[in-house]
């Protein structure tokens, strides 16, 4: 009789422990996988979430029914290597050392796989790296889409090995990577017929000529096509019945290659549309006001992972509270840099926001901005890779003053400019001169100062070919400053 009351009573605490914890953790696998899909090129407030008036994005937008949507998420500089060596270290780029297009971070420098993979996980990246060196970025490599934007659409992507990845072992948590091509140039994948041109609503930071609505209707197409991927990849967490027990994050990156958003300072270069899903760890349906940045992310991981996070390692914190919704604020302030070498002459730019104003500083306001992707054309397999649109926008400039406007907005920049970004989204009035926002402009200025200091950034000297080419060498000359 003992030994059934024993047998009974087993029986009750195997039930109710099964009750309390997921299956999955009661078979020893107690912490999340963590799954990142990254957009690339793509302007966050050209998604239907955060105001979008042209795109259809259904899987985005029933991603951000179920999970938490950021508000005021940003990255520190509007390019696609730099953006994500921070994602990917937690460093700012002056700190991990890529601060320009197609460079290299430093050698020393510790990126996700290093840092989660003594927790126990497994680190993978599908689709486009575009981050070196190797050995500062080991991610284990799947197969299936996209390593780079010279793309056809012959070509398909594959989820059989992101699958598999998922799959391999349930017994030992994941984190992988999915980095997308779309909507990056050229504009090839989805289908351009649901987008008419002329019933296209341009954003106001975009010039109204026709050939910029012909690529405009594109660039949806190519959004359409990138949230279609979003919902095959996300169906691939609930075929494995893994969705649970998976934190996600959607991110567009930076902003799309239209001139003012992408390789800017400007709030539609630096802002960026980022989502979270964690199902019975965050609320579903709701928005966050937080102020976060890509170099928050790790140290997020990291702490829903269980480890330690080290603050001398990090440039980042973590905003896991956040989406546990014991906290409403994070940051007080987000920073940002440009330096536009290699993609053209040197125009450095510096900027800091407090989610309602943001600062720009340029450094050579005496210069013409110009960005080598404007002019001109490039091809690949016959595909334009620039902006053919521009020429568009210069030669209506002449009869057009709206048009004018535009132009002379990307290409001559004033020293300081202040934009009250949360009744200007597209930062078109500049309040540098008014004096009733000098107190702030006072501040943000003093705030960039700090920033740069704690940087070691030396402004001018660093968007150039000679910085640019010591840190492809390995021979960083800025920046040095022990975080690891």
């Amino acid at each position: 009789m003992r030994e059934l009351n024993i047998k009974r009573l087993t029986i009750c605490y195997f039930l109710l422990g099964t009750l309390i914890f997921p299956l999955s953790e009661a078979s020893g696998k107690n912490k999340p996988n963590f799954l990142i899909i990254l957009a690339d090129d793509c302007t966050y407030n050209d998604l239907p979430i955060y105001g979008g008036k042209n795109a259809k994005t259904p899987h985005i937008d029933a991603l951000a029914k179920q999970g938490l949507v950021f508000n005021r998420a940003y990255l520190s500089e509007a390019m696609c290597q730099p953006c994500r060596s921070e994602l990917y270290t937690g460093l700012y780029p002056n700190r991990n050392g890529c601060a320009w297009n197609h460079s290299r971070s430093k050698t020393d420098i510790k990126s996700m796989p290093h840092r989660l993979k003594p927790l126990g996980y497994r680190v993978g990246l599908a689709g486009k790296v575009h981050v070196k060196p190797q050995s500062v970025y080991p991610f284990e490599k799947v197969q299936g889409f996209d390593p780079n934007c010279v793309r056809a659409p012959t070509r398909p992507h594959d989820l059989k090995s992101i699958k598999s990845f998922i799959s391999k072992d349930h017994e030992e948590p994941f984190c992988l990577v999915v980095a997308l091509v779309e909507p990056h140039v050229p504009w090839v994948m989805g289908d351009a017929s649901q987008y008419p041109p002329n019933k296209i609503q341009l954003p106001p930071n975009i010039a109204d000529t026709q050939r910029t609505r012909e690529d405009f209707g594109r660039y949806l197409a190519e959004i359409t096509y990138m949230d279609s991927q979003v919902g095959e990849i996300l169906k691939c967490l609930d075929d494995q019945k893994q969705t649970d027990n998976t934190l996600v994050f959607f991110s567009s990156e930076q902003g799309s290659q239209f001139p003012g958003c992408k390789w800017t300072n400007w709030d539609t270069g630096l802002h960026t549309a980022l989502i979270a899903r964690w199902p019975k760890r965050i609320r579903a349906g709701f928005r966050s006001n937080a102020l976060v940045q890509y170099a928050d992310v790790l140290p997020t991981l990291i702490d829903a992972a269980g480890g330690k996070v080290k603050l001398k390692h990090f440039d980042g914190e973590s905003f896991l509270e956040v989406l546990k919704n014991k906290r409403t604020a994070h940051r007080q302030y987000v920073y940002g840099v440009h330096n536009n070498v290699p993609e053209g002459p040197p125009y450095p730019i510096r900027t800091v926001s407090d989610g309602t104003f943001r600062y720009i500083r340029n450094l050579t306001p005496n210069e013409l901005y110009i960005e080598k992707h404007l002019m001109g054309k490039t091809k690949s397999k016959g595909n334009d890779l620039n902006n053919p649109y521009w020429g568009t926008w210069v030669a209506e400039a002449w009869n057009n003053p709206e048009i004018y406007k535009l132009v002379k907005r990307y290409m001559q920049r004033p020293k300081e400019e202040l934009y009250l970004t949360a009744n200007d989204s597209y930062e078109l009035k500049n309040l540098a001169s008014d004096p009733n926002y000098a107190a702030k402009l006072k501040v943000l200025s003093r705030e960039l100062d700090r920033w740069l200091k704690s940087q070691d950034d030396p402004g001018v000297e660093q968007d150039s070919l000679k910085a640019l080419e010591a840190a492809r060498r390995g021979k960083h000359l800025y920046g040095n400053i022990d975080k690891n």
